[in-house]
């Protein structure tokens, strides 16, 4: 039962869900010179998925908050994943990398937020009236299922339309495990 809310949740969110998202995103990641990815919770960890599958793609790609993750620059681009577009430590990520000429998308349950409000493009996952609360789901699971899952989506876009051999992201995959 609760397999069958969640699947249909998480479906009916990405059918809402702009469906040439994935090109105008991957036109955004290949024109980058390098890409940081946030987010906050259970957000950073999709953005954390994110961020190794486009490793394994061949992009040069930071998390924003590990010990190695270097200074952003002017060209770079900021993926920001938060539901409410309202975190505190996000928005102050998003005003340095604005202060710096660097390119920002936030990835949002809204459309209208502070960090929207600075971005350079807004991919709003599904719409806002489909977010009320839903037994089972509790606080921005929608959101980050759906999230995850079309990142993933975008992540087969790439992979098909630069004709990315799993071999090849294979090879980049890391062998430190």
């Amino acid at each position: 039962m609760h397999q069958q809310l969640i699947i249909e949740k998480i479906s009916g969110i990405l059918e809402a869900t702009d469906d040439t998202y994935d090109v105008k995103l991957t036109h955004l990641l290949d024109n980058a010179k390098r890409i940081f990815i946030a987010g906050a919770g259970r957000s950073k960890l999709v953005g954390n998925f994110f961020a190794m599958r486009l490793v394994h793609g061949g992009y040069d790609v930071s998390v924003v908050g590990e010990i190695v993750t270097p200074s952003i620059k002017s060209g770079d681009l900021l993926i920001i994943i938060s539901g409410s577009g309202e975190t505190e430590q996000l928005i102050a990520f998003t005003k340095s990398a604005k202060k710096v000429g660097a390119n920002i998308v936030l990835i949002s349950a809204k459309n209208d937020s502070t960090i929207g409000d600075m971005a350079d493009a807004v991919f709003q996952i599904g719409r806002s009236d489909l977010y009320g609360k839903v037994l089972g789901m509790p606080m921005g699971t929608v959101f980050e299922l759906s999230t995850l899952l079309f990142l993933e989506a975008t992540i087969a876009h790439v992979i098909h339309d630069k004709g990315i051999a799993e071999e090849v992201m294979r090879e980049r995959h890391a062998n430190l495990e």
